[in-house]
């Protein structure tokens, strides 16, 4: 029987840690996003990394994306920048997988 409890013990572990990973990887990418649009902003230095905290802490409000988008969206209307939701959501979209790099990249 500890045999089948290890093996549950791993899956466990592993569930647990393939969460923590996704959990980063999503926090990378608001991070790269905010700084994508602090730029667009014409923000930059302590102002942008500013800015790309507070995209990240916009994503613990509710879960998935839009919590996030909406930030962006908001702060880009409020500012006169001309993008449309696809462009942001095309951004969020890109940004993924080069969050998810460089995060598995950083565990090794």
């Amino acid at each position: 029987m500890s045999s089948f409890d290890d093996r549950e013990r791993a899956e466990e572990a592993k569930y647990a840690l393939d969460q923590e990973t996704q959990f980063k990887v999503m926090a990378r990418r608001n991070k790269l996003l905010g700084q994508w649009a602090a730029g667009v902003m014409g923000l930059s230095g302590p102002d942008a990394d500013s800015y790309a905290r507070e995209v990240v802490v916009s994503d613990l409000e509710e879960p998935g994306d839009e919590d996030v988008f909406r930030k962006v969206r908001r702060d880009f209307d409020k500012k006169g920048i001309q993008r449309t939701d696809a462009q942001i959501r095309e951004q969020m979209a890109e940004l993924l997988p080069v969050a998810r790099e460089q995060v598995l990249k950083e565990a090794d």
